[in-house]
């Protein structure tokens, strides 16, 4: 089948959508189908193979210049091929990534009116490179917020439209009003002209038919997977070590590996190690994932509370890892947590503690229940209380062998369920709905 994913980069962001999006592409390329991811904005950034097309469209420079001036929504081509060169969108990247959503507003609504935007030769490009170079016989737009360029899809194409929902109510929601309300009701205007949907969690496509008014059975769900190369290559022994550093009483490590930000919930994390700590329990906290500069000020205040708790020697930032060193990072943990504050919709860094035998404690909403549900891989939480959550790390820290069990219970599931490929099967599934096989005579 040939398939067509239109995905959005983070300016330079290690983004769980897109890392999820050339999963998925990765792996269907795979399985023998005919996928094409195609960034928009900027490049994607991610620590796999990345298999997404080099030209940008939508280029982050041309969408901002055709909001703001007029002119330039009239140039030529040529000239704003110019502007898309991969090179100076990551350049421009580094300082786009300072930008709050709740400062594109204007620029949010006019890319969701489509063809009646300030971007309107943008949707246009897309359209025709789509029209006369891969005839896709479906489109899936990996975010609703996408969703302007819906109608000269269905115009053009005229091929089944999907949309995929993991998390777009995040952005939504930082933007100021009325420009939040507006950008619902266009999408949900759009959605009604889309085929169908694919959410990460039954949860989310709950959550998600209310938000944007789709009818729940238009929402199919599947499940999240992760490339499992790399993972787990040490899990046994690794195990083992942790047990054995457990019983001679060397402190546990405890981990955090996602976007530092306040929607993750580090401090939620940071303060519970304090509790911990106070209570008398021996561990070390190791902390890794994309620090923007608009969140430095944030996770310096978490580094001065634990200063103030004198337990800074404790404390270990890593650095943002390519894959081979996230894999060691994982494997050098003996559970990991990422309170979020928010109700994740797919927990990609679950998955990938649990690939490497690392048991997880997590808040008790979002996808974190059903995930947990389907593996027996970790403990829930109150959301949002650091008291519990300490209390829930020191049960695991001073339990080293129902550290191992839990590990190896979600060591299992991700490496029989939850895997690339099985995903990249799910999917189809739910694509050939749409496009049935041809009969073969």
């Amino acid at each position: 089948m040939r398939i067509a994913y239109i995905t959005a980069g983070a300016a330079g962001m290690f983004c769980g959508s897109c890392m999820r999006d050339n999963t998925l592409a990765s792996a269907l390329i795979a399985l023998g189908h005919d996928a094409l991811l195609i960034p928009t904005y900027t490049p994607i950034r991610t620590d796999e193979n990345d298999v997404s097309q080099s030209r940008v469209f939508f280029g982050g420079i041309n969408v901002y210049l055709q909001e703001k001036f007029s002119l330039f929504r009239y140039t030529p081509r040529w000239f704003d091929r110019l502007l898309d060169f991969n090179w100076l969108l990551r350049f421009v990247s580094r300082f786009a990534v300072k930008t709050q959503a709740s400062q594109l507003g204007d620029l949010t609504i006019s890319m969701l009116q489509g063809e009646l935007g300030h971007q309107a030769k943008e949707v246009d490009k897309l359209v025709d490179w789509l029209a006369a170079d891969h005839r896709p016989q479906i489109v899936n737009l990996t975010n609703v917020i996408l969703s302007g360029m819906v109608h000269r899809l269905r115009e053009r194409l005229n091929v089944p439209i999907l949309g995929s929902l993991q998390g777009d109510d995040i952005f939504l929601e930082m933007l100021p009003e009325p420009h939040k309300s507006k950008a619902i009701d266009l999408i949900s205007k759009h959605c009604q002209e889309m085929q169908g949907f694919i959410a990460t969690s039954r949860s989310y496509a709950d959550f998600m038919s209310g938000y944007l008014r789709i009818p729940r059975e238009k929402i199919d769900v599947v499940y999240p997977g992760i490339n499992l190369k790399g993972h787990g290559s040490s899990f046994s022994a690794r195990s083992v070590d942790g047990i054995a550093r457990a019983l001679n009483e060397e402190r546990a490590v405890i981990g955090y590996l996602a976007r530092i930000c306040p929607e993750k919930g580090l401090h939620n994390l940071i303060d519970a190690f304090i509790r911990l700590r106070a209570l008398g329990t021996p561990g070390k906290l190791r902390v890794s994932g994309w620090l923007g500069e608009n969140n430095r000020a944030y996770f310096e205040e978490q580094k001065a509370k634990l200063a103030n708790a004198n337990l800074l020697a404790d404390f270990e930032h890593i650095e943002s890892p390519d894959h081979a060193s996230k894999v060691r990072f994982l494997q050098s943990l003996d559970v990991l947590s990422v309170p979020t504050t928010y109700h994740e919709p797919k927990g990609l860094y679950v998955l990938e503690a649990w690939a490497n035998g690392v048991p997880v404690v997590q808040p008790r909403h979002g996808s974190f229940p059903e995930l947990i549900e389907a593996t027996g891989g970790g403990v829930l939480v109150e959301p949002n209380d650091p008291d519990a959550l300490a209390l829930a790390l020191r049960q695991m820290m001073e339990q080293p062998e129902e550290r191992r069990r839990l590990g190896r219970l979600g060591y299992d599931a991700v490496h029989q369920r939850f895997d690339a490929a099985t995903m990249a099967r799910a999917t189809m599934a739910v694509y050939e709905r749409y496009v049935p096989a041809p009969v073969m005579h």
